[in-house]
């Protein structure tokens, strides 16, 4: 129970998180007059964003409110949700990018399509840099406390106390837990099956159907 409350909360934080890191990005939008960033500068914002999301959520794990929980047992699933998050983060980018090769650069209308840019390399690279720096923070807590992750913290905080957004985001916050129930089931499900994938269109008595990929994916991270 105490592990389900957990991973809600999470779910409400990266919202909330992501709701703040939106507006931030608007500015720099703003700021730089509608110029088109260079894919350095996108993995650079974004291994800022990663960073100050694990520096947040490990911030989260010694929140009083858990106190049912051990903070080992926490950071333990904190990280675990994490590395799922961003998978998912990596696997939604590399779908849009995929999507956008095949739609190529005009639309139906006329207009350009916005590119996606996706470099399966950077992706990698600040996935995984952002998880050391979560395990790093466990033997380093110190670092971990800095004006700015403080400052999300405390905004993620408010503006979960306030009645409306609040409300919203702990809407999303409850998809997002049965998101992570979904793919953890999945996750032991492969394993129990000894890393064979189930699928219905295995059975040889079953008509030919289309592609296997017209499945039901699981939610969407947020």
């Amino acid at each position: 129970m105490y592990l389900l409350d957990f991973i809600f909360r999470l779910g409400v934080l990266f919202a909330i998180y992501g709701f703040l890191w939106g507006i931030f990005e608007l500015g720099i939008t703003l700021v730089g007059s509608g110029r088109k960033r260079t894919l350095v500068e996108i993995y650079i914002i974004r291994g800022i964003k990663y960073f100050f999301l694990v520096n947040v959520t490990f911030l989260f794990c010694f929140d009083s409110i858990q106190v049912n929980m051990l903070e080992v047992n926490r950071v333990i699933f904190a990280g675990i949700i994490l590395l799922t998050y961003f998978v998912g983060k990596l696997q939604k980018n590399q779908n849009r990018s995929s999507l956008f090769n095949i739609a190529g650069s005009i639309s139906d209308r006329g207009f350009p399509i916005k590119q996606v840019y996706f470099n399966m390399r950077a992706e990698i690279i600040i996935i995984v840099v952002s998880l050391v720096a979560f395990s790093f923070f466990w033997f380093f807590p110190e670092y971990a406390v800095n004006n700015i992750a403080k400052w999300f913290h405390e905004s993620i905080i408010n503006i979960e106390d306030t009645p409306i957004f609040g409300f919203i985001f702990k809407i999303i916050g409850f998809f997002f837990l049965l998101s992570m129930i979904f793919k953890m089931v999945n996750a032991i499900t492969f394993l129990l099956n000894g890393g064979k994938v189930n699928r219905k269109d295995d059975d040889p008595n079953k008509p030919n159907s289309l592609s296997g990929d017209d499945h039901f994916d699981d939610f969407e991270e947020i």
